[in-house]
Protein backbone atom coordinates (compact mmCIF):
# COMPACT_ATOMS: atom_id res chain seq x y z
CA UNK A 1 0.00 0.00 0.00
CA UNK A 2 1.35 3.33 -0.89
CA UNK A 3 1.74 5.43 2.13
CA UNK A 4 0.74 9.59 1.12
CA UNK A 5 -0.55 10.84 4.29
CA UNK A 6 0.81 10.49 7.65
CA UNK A 7 0.13 11.20 10.96
CA UNK A 8 3.08 11.59 14.15
CA UNK A 9 1.43 12.03 17.80
CA UNK A 10 4.17 13.69 20.28
CA UNK A 11 6.37 16.96 18.54
CA UNK A 12 8.91 16.28 20.64
CA UNK A 13 12.46 16.15 19.26
CA UNK A 14 12.02 12.73 17.75
CA UNK A 15 8.27 13.32 16.84
CA UNK A 16 9.35 16.35 15.03
CA UNK A 17 12.40 14.46 13.52
CA UNK A 18 10.29 11.58 11.87
CA UNK A 19 7.75 14.47 11.04
CA UNK A 20 10.49 15.81 8.88
CA UNK A 21 11.61 12.85 7.54
CA UNK A 22 8.26 12.32 5.93
CA UNK A 23 7.97 15.18 4.91
CA UNK A 24 11.27 15.16 2.73
CA UNK A 25 10.58 11.94 1.06
CA UNK A 26 7.25 13.79 -0.27
CA UNK A 27 4.35 12.28 2.54
CA UNK A 28 2.20 15.55 3.72
CA UNK A 29 2.57 14.79 7.60
CA UNK A 30 0.28 15.96 10.31
CA UNK A 31 2.16 16.60 13.66
CA UNK A 32 -0.01 16.68 16.71
CA UNK A 33 0.74 17.76 20.19
CA UNK A 34 -1.44 19.19 22.92
CA UNK A 35 -0.71 22.17 22.83
CA UNK A 36 -0.53 24.83 19.71
CA UNK A 37 3.25 26.13 21.26
CA UNK A 38 4.74 22.35 21.32
CA UNK A 39 4.12 21.88 17.85
CA UNK A 40 5.28 25.24 16.27
CA UNK A 41 8.22 25.16 18.62
CA UNK A 42 8.42 22.21 16.47
CA UNK A 43 8.37 22.85 13.20
CA UNK A 44 10.11 26.18 14.30
CA UNK A 45 13.08 23.79 15.23
CA UNK A 46 12.51 22.03 11.72
CA UNK A 47 12.91 24.99 9.78
CA UNK A 48 16.02 25.94 11.57
CA UNK A 49 17.86 22.98 10.99
CA UNK A 50 16.68 22.97 6.85
CA UNK A 51 18.39 26.29 6.93
CA UNK A 52 21.20 25.49 8.16
CA UNK A 53 21.43 23.12 5.63
CA UNK A 54 20.60 25.17 3.14
CA UNK A 55 24.06 27.72 4.23
CA UNK A 56 26.08 25.00 3.71
CA UNK A 57 24.62 24.54 0.28
CA UNK A 58 23.09 20.53 0.59
CA UNK A 59 19.97 21.93 0.09
CA UNK A 60 18.21 24.81 -1.53
CA UNK A 61 15.82 27.41 -0.49
CA UNK A 62 12.88 25.89 -2.59
CA UNK A 63 13.23 22.33 -1.21
CA UNK A 64 13.09 23.74 2.07
CA UNK A 65 9.71 25.68 1.43
CA UNK A 66 8.53 21.97 -0.52
CA UNK A 67 8.98 20.01 2.99
CA UNK A 68 7.83 22.62 4.97
CA UNK A 69 4.38 22.84 3.09
CA UNK A 70 3.95 19.34 3.63
CA UNK A 71 4.05 19.36 7.36
CA UNK A 72 0.31 20.77 8.72
CA UNK A 73 0.00 20.82 13.00
CA UNK A 74 -2.65 20.05 15.24
CA UNK A 75 -3.79 19.70 18.46
CA UNK A 76 -6.39 17.29 18.04
CA UNK A 77 -6.31 13.15 17.48
CA UNK A 78 -8.87 13.60 14.86
CA UNK A 79 -6.63 15.14 12.54
CA UNK A 80 -5.16 11.65 12.20
CA UNK A 81 -8.47 10.55 10.01
CA UNK A 82 -7.43 9.90 6.32
CA UNK A 83 -3.61 9.09 7.55
CA UNK A 84 -2.22 6.24 5.76
CA UNK A 85 0.16 5.49 8.16
CA UNK A 86 0.23 7.08 12.14
CA UNK A 87 3.44 7.11 14.57
CA UNK A 88 3.07 7.64 17.70
CA UNK A 89 6.21 9.39 19.88
CA UNK A 90 4.76 10.46 23.35
CA UNK A 91 5.98 10.10 27.02
CA UNK A 92 7.30 6.28 27.93
CA UNK A 93 4.44 5.25 30.01
CA UNK A 94 1.54 2.39 28.82
CA UNK A 95 -1.18 3.57 29.91
CA UNK A 96 -0.86 6.84 27.94
CA UNK A 97 -0.23 5.13 24.93
CA UNK A 98 -2.91 2.73 25.41
CA UNK A 99 -5.65 6.28 25.51
CA UNK A 100 -4.28 7.55 22.62
CA UNK A 101 -3.96 4.25 20.60
CA UNK A 102 -7.69 3.89 21.50
CA UNK A 103 -8.57 6.88 20.19
CA UNK A 104 -6.72 6.53 17.04
CA UNK A 105 -8.07 2.73 16.61
CA UNK A 106 -12.02 4.15 16.15
CA UNK A 107 -11.02 7.24 14.42
CA UNK A 108 -8.28 6.15 11.62
CA UNK A 109 -9.10 3.40 8.44
CA UNK A 110 -8.66 0.04 9.24
CA UNK A 111 -5.81 -0.52 7.10
CA UNK A 112 -3.82 2.37 8.34
CA UNK A 113 -1.08 1.22 10.61
CA UNK A 114 -0.96 2.44 13.95
CA UNK A 115 3.16 2.20 15.07
CA UNK A 116 4.74 3.26 18.62
CA UNK A 117 8.21 4.98 18.37
CA UNK A 118 8.47 3.32 22.10
CA UNK A 119 12.01 2.39 23.84
CA UNK A 120 10.81 -0.09 26.23
CA UNK A 121 6.96 -0.19 26.85
CA UNK A 122 5.13 -3.90 25.57
CA UNK A 123 3.89 -3.45 22.00
CA UNK A 124 1.44 -6.00 23.19
CA UNK A 125 0.31 -4.46 26.11
CA UNK A 126 -0.31 -1.25 23.63
CA UNK A 127 -2.28 -3.46 21.39
CA UNK A 128 -4.11 -4.73 24.26
CA UNK A 129 -6.00 -1.18 24.43
CA UNK A 130 -7.43 -1.44 20.44
CA UNK A 131 -10.16 -3.16 18.88
CA UNK A 132 -7.90 -4.03 15.81
CA UNK A 133 -4.78 -5.18 17.31
CA UNK A 134 -3.27 -7.11 14.46
CA UNK A 135 -2.24 -3.55 13.04
CA UNK A 136 -0.21 -2.22 16.12
CA UNK A 137 3.29 -2.23 15.44
CA UNK A 138 6.65 -1.17 17.02
CA UNK A 139 8.48 1.19 15.02
CA UNK A 140 11.69 2.59 16.86
CA UNK A 141 13.54 5.82 15.44
CA UNK A 142 16.65 6.68 16.89
CA UNK A 143 17.79 10.18 18.06
CA UNK A 144 17.98 12.24 15.11
CA UNK A 145 15.76 10.41 13.27
CA UNK A 146 16.45 12.45 9.87
CA UNK A 147 20.26 11.11 10.53
CA UNK A 148 20.57 7.70 12.17
CA UNK A 149 19.65 5.18 9.41
CA UNK A 150 18.84 2.28 11.38
CA UNK A 151 15.11 1.44 12.52
CA UNK A 152 14.00 -1.26 14.71
CA UNK A 153 10.26 -2.80 14.16
CA UNK A 154 8.68 -5.07 16.45
CA UNK A 155 5.91 -7.05 16.02
CA UNK A 156 3.38 -7.73 19.28
CA UNK A 157 1.72 -10.87 19.76
CA UNK A 158 -1.20 -10.11 17.52
CA UNK A 159 0.22 -8.06 14.66
CA UNK A 160 0.20 -9.29 11.13
CA UNK A 161 2.93 -10.53 9.26
CA UNK A 162 1.27 -7.92 6.64
CA UNK A 163 2.09 -5.36 8.72
CA UNK A 164 5.36 -5.32 9.70
CA UNK A 165 6.11 -6.16 6.06
CA UNK A 166 4.65 -3.01 4.96
CA UNK A 167 6.59 -0.86 8.07
CA UNK A 168 9.63 -2.77 6.70
CA UNK A 169 9.23 -1.21 3.56
CA UNK A 170 8.00 2.27 4.47
CA UNK A 171 11.10 2.19 6.80
CA UNK A 172 13.60 1.53 3.55
CA UNK A 173 11.52 4.20 1.87
CA UNK A 174 12.07 6.38 4.29
CA UNK A 175 15.88 5.90 3.58
CA UNK A 176 16.36 3.58 6.70
CA UNK A 177 18.09 0.78 7.54
CA UNK A 178 15.20 -1.64 9.02
CA UNK A 179 16.23 -4.30 11.83
CA UNK A 180 13.02 -6.64 12.17
CA UNK A 181 13.58 -8.02 15.96
CA UNK A 182 12.26 -12.24 15.73
CA UNK A 183 9.83 -11.83 18.69
CA UNK A 184 8.72 -8.88 20.99
CA UNK A 185 10.98 -8.11 23.70
CA UNK A 186 11.49 -5.22 25.76
CA UNK A 187 13.67 -2.32 24.39
CA UNK A 188 14.47 -4.63 21.57
CA UNK A 189 17.83 -5.21 20.43
CA UNK A 190 20.11 -2.08 20.38
CA UNK A 191 18.33 -0.23 22.64
CA UNK A 192 18.36 -2.61 24.86
CA UNK A 193 22.09 -3.42 25.09
CA UNK A 194 22.38 0.53 24.99
CA UNK A 195 20.46 0.48 28.15
CA UNK A 196 23.13 -1.19 30.10
CA UNK A 197 26.12 0.76 29.08
CA UNK A 198 24.19 3.61 29.76
CA UNK A 199 23.37 3.13 33.42
CA UNK A 200 26.40 1.24 34.19
CA UNK A 201 28.26 4.85 33.31
CA UNK A 202 26.06 6.64 35.77
CA UNK A 203 26.94 4.12 38.31
CA UNK A 204 30.75 4.53 37.53
CA UNK A 205 30.04 8.62 38.17
CA UNK A 206 27.86 8.47 41.06
CA UNK A 207 30.57 6.22 42.85
CA UNK A 208 32.83 8.93 41.98
CA UNK A 209 35.46 6.32 39.93
CA UNK A 210 35.55 9.00 37.41
CA UNK A 211 34.15 12.63 36.03
CA UNK A 212 31.72 13.62 33.45
CA UNK A 213 34.49 14.31 31.13
CA UNK A 214 36.53 11.62 31.88
CA UNK A 215 34.09 8.77 31.71
CA UNK A 216 32.59 10.31 27.85
CA UNK A 217 36.49 10.39 27.24
CA UNK A 218 37.43 6.66 28.14
CA UNK A 219 34.44 5.58 26.26
CA UNK A 220 35.13 7.44 22.83
CA UNK A 221 38.90 6.62 22.86
CA UNK A 222 38.94 3.23 24.48
CA UNK A 223 35.53 1.67 23.00
CA UNK A 224 35.95 3.69 19.39
CA UNK A 225 32.54 5.25 20.43
CA UNK A 226 31.45 8.36 18.08
CA UNK A 227 29.81 9.67 21.46
CA UNK A 228 30.41 9.38 25.33
CA UNK A 229 27.50 7.05 27.19
CA UNK A 230 26.40 10.37 29.45
CA UNK A 231 26.70 12.52 26.14
CA UNK A 232 24.41 10.13 24.61
CA UNK A 233 21.96 10.14 27.82
CA UNK A 234 22.17 14.56 27.69
CA UNK A 235 20.46 13.51 24.20
CA UNK A 236 18.11 11.26 24.90
CA UNK A 237 16.82 13.24 27.16
CA UNK A 238 17.79 12.15 30.82
CA UNK A 239 13.90 11.49 32.10
CA UNK A 240 13.76 9.83 29.03
CA UNK A 241 16.60 7.79 30.23
CA UNK A 242 14.92 7.18 33.50
CA UNK A 243 11.66 5.93 32.20
CA UNK A 244 13.10 2.78 30.22
CA UNK A 245 15.53 1.64 32.54
CA UNK A 246 13.03 1.83 35.26
CA UNK A 247 10.69 -0.17 32.73
CA UNK A 248 13.73 -2.91 31.92
CA UNK A 249 14.18 -3.23 35.92
CA UNK A 250 10.59 -4.03 36.69
CA UNK A 251 9.53 -5.86 33.91
CA UNK A 252 13.28 -8.09 33.51
CA UNK A 253 13.99 -7.71 37.18
CA UNK A 254 17.86 -7.43 36.26
CA UNK A 255 19.73 -5.46 38.52
CA UNK A 256 21.81 -4.43 35.26
CA UNK A 257 19.27 -2.09 34.66
CA UNK A 258 18.41 -0.87 38.16
CA UNK A 259 18.60 3.34 37.66
CA UNK A 260 20.82 4.88 39.59
CA UNK A 261 19.22 7.31 42.41
CA UNK A 262 21.55 10.05 40.76
CA UNK A 263 19.17 10.25 37.90
CA UNK A 264 16.12 10.54 39.95
CA UNK A 265 17.57 13.47 41.86
CA UNK A 266 18.99 15.43 38.33
CA UNK A 267 15.28 14.62 36.77
CA UNK A 268 13.75 16.59 39.97
CA UNK A 269 15.89 19.15 39.59
CA UNK A 270 15.02 19.86 36.12
CA UNK A 271 18.08 19.10 34.55
CA UNK A 272 16.67 16.78 31.74
CA UNK A 273 19.75 16.98 28.92
CA UNK A 274 20.20 19.21 26.17
CA UNK A 275 16.43 19.86 25.95
CA UNK A 276 16.88 21.80 29.34
CA UNK A 277 20.45 22.79 28.46
CA UNK A 278 22.18 20.98 31.80
CA UNK A 279 22.65 17.68 32.29
CA UNK A 280 25.52 16.05 32.32
CA UNK A 281 27.13 18.81 30.56
CA UNK A 282 26.13 22.32 30.87
CA UNK A 283 25.02 23.59 27.44
CA UNK A 284 24.77 27.15 27.80
CA UNK A 285 28.18 27.35 27.52
CA UNK A 286 30.43 26.85 24.07
CA UNK A 287 31.96 24.20 24.18
CA UNK A 288 29.17 22.22 26.48
CA UNK A 289 31.11 22.08 30.05
CA UNK A 290 30.97 18.96 32.23
CA UNK A 291 28.54 19.41 35.13
CA UNK A 292 30.10 18.97 38.92
CA UNK A 293 27.12 16.25 40.16
CA UNK A 294 27.16 14.63 43.44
Amino acid sequence: MEIKKGFVLGAGIMGGGIAQLMAQNGIQVTLADVDASITGRSVANIEKGLNARVEKGKITADEVKGILSRISTATDLSAAAGADFVIEAIIEDVGAKQKVFAELDRITAPQAILATNTTACSISEIASAVKTPNRVVGMHFFNPAVVMRLVEIMPGLATDFDVVERTRAFAAFLGKEPVVTAKEGIAGIASRVLAALLNEAVWVLSEGIGGVGDIDKAMKMGANQPMGPLELIDLIGIDTHLAKTRTLYEKLGDPRYRPCYLLEKMVHAGLLGRKSKKGFYDYTQDPPAPMQLR
